[in-house]
């Protein structure tokens, strides 16, 4: 394998980790609305259960 290719490969998966690093530290920013209520297990539950009663769209 020619070095070329060898340094492309590597600046390819940096540029994925400097951009996931990036992402991340945008997201930490965000916050939540103070009137943000997280489910309950119960609805938590009901959620998981609606979700596993929906046929699949993928194929």
């Amino acid at each position: 394998m020619s070095t070329l290719w060898i340094v492309l490969i590597v600046l390819l998966v940096l540029g994925v980790v400097v951009g996931n690093v990036m992402l991340l530290k945008s997201s930490a920013r965000f916050k939540l609305p103070k009137d943000y209520v997280p489910p309950s297990k119960e609805e938590k539950a009901e959620i998981e259960k609606k979700e596993k009663d929906k046929p699949s769209s993928f194929f």
